[in-house]
Order: C-alpha cells, then sequence, then structure tokens
C-alpha cells in the first residue's frame, strides 16, 4: 500500500519513506506526489522538497505527466482504444469506484499487445489520474483486469477458464496491473525525464504462462 489506511497503519511506503528520510515527514503526504492502488507494481516518483512536489503536482493537474501501465484483461480488446468515460464513487458500494454521469473527467487509452487463450495483453496510457481509473474503465468497456479482487471478472466466467489459467490467475493474487513508464520534467534542471520499471517478477510469470500456453 502506498498510504496507511484503517487497518493498514503502518508497512506502507509512506511509512518507509519517513524511516528512510525524516525530513520528508514537513512535506504533503511525505513527498507522495501520486499513488498506485493496493496490489499494482510499479514506478511511482516522490519528491524530497517543496519546490519539486510543488512543480510535478501542477505537472500532474495539467496532465504534462506521461505515464504508461500494462494489464492482463478478460477478454479479446480491440487492437487500440480510447474509453472517455467519468468516474465517481460507486453509489451502491462507496469503496469502489464506477463510471458514472457526473463523475469527474477521466480519459484512458489503449493499444492491444497480443490475445491468447481469452486473455488481453494491453498497454494503457492515462490523460486523468482518477481513482482505480484503469480497473473501472476496462470493466466498463467489459475487459476485466485479471485477479481484480473489485472490479475484476464474475465468478461465473472464470468457469469458462482452462484449469492452467485459474490456477495462474489464484497464483498471481492481485490484480494484473503494471506502472512501466513515467516522464516528466524535472523540476530543478528542467530537463524531460523519463523512466521504466521493469516487469514485477509475478506479473511476467503469469504473462509467459498464457504465452506458452497451448490456448488460442
Amino acid at each position: 500500500m502506498v498510504h496507511p489506511a484503517a487497518g493498514h497503519p503502518d508497512g506502507t511506503l509512506l511509512n518507509g519513506l519517513l524511516h528512510f528520510d525524516r525530513a520528508l515527514a514537513s512535506l504533503p503526504r511525505a513527498g507522495i506526489v501520486h499513488r498506485l492502488d493496493k496490489d499494482t507494481s510499479g514506478i511511482m516518483v516522490v519528491a524530497r522538497n517543496l519546490k519539486a512536489h510543488a512543480s510535478l503536482v501542477a505537472q500532474l493537474q495539467k496532465r504534462e505527466v506521461s505515464r504508461i501501465y500494462e494489464a492482463l484483461v478478460c477478454g479479446q480488446a480491440n487492437v487500440s482504444g480510447t474509453v472517455d468515460a467519468p468516474i465517481g464513487r460507486n453509489s451502491r458500494d462507496r469503496k469502489k469506484m464506477a463510471v458514472v454521469s457526473n463523475g469527474k473527467p477521466a480519459v484512458t487509452h489503449y493499444r492491444q499487445l497480443f490475445v491468447k487463450a481469452g486473455v488481453s495483453h494491453l498497454e494503457l496510457a492515462l490523460e486523468s489520474g482518477r481513482t482505480h481509473q484503469i480497473r473501472v474503465h476496462m470493466q466498463h468497456i467489459g475487459l476485466p483486469l485479471l485477479g481484480d479482487p473489485q472490479y475484476g471478472p464474475p465468478r461465473g466466467a472464470t468457469r469458462l477458464w482452462p484449469d492452467w489459467l485459474v490456477a495462474a490467475v489464484d497464483l498471481f493474487g492481485r490484480q494484473a496491473l503494471h506502472a512501466r513508464h513515467l516522464r516528466f520534467t524535472h523540476p530543478g534542471s528542467g530537463t524531460l525525464c523519463g523512466f521504466e520499471a521493469p516487469l514485477a517478477t509475478d506479473f511476467a510469470d503469469l504473462l509467459r504462462s498464457i504465452r506458452e500456453s497451448s490456448g488460442s
């Protein structure tokens, strides 16, 4: 987890940052500029002074930060597409988000990398950064993320999966989402910086299982 929450007061990224540098306590959220959903792997950026924090937050608000993710979803995705659908609180479950008419604008672009065994490997780029955005948008268009405990495929859908895929997703144990790339303007030098996070080992293993399967 990124921030402490009910039932998770410690063991979070924020706790780790404060242990690493107590001076971060003077910054909003210990310098954390944006967040990743619980159990999403990948790259984040943390500011270490107020100037950097203000610059990075402003870049996010102006949609000047490039964020690219990879995901494994249930279903056959189009070659590419865009989901432009507002996101807000789910009226029936306040712990979840949903596409709602009065929500905040949210745009997700996706590109299919490959399809096999009824699973699509996607690259996704965000224009906005709403809570659970990718997970909600993919569910909205009928392509829920593998292993997602909140927005994943309905239980009945998994009955159609081959046994090896059920076992692989159960072993994976989280939503198949990875923040791969982050690009922003350095607050100090003004240089455009890009960073990549290799796929987490468990994500790479699941991806390999699907690629090497005998399914079509």
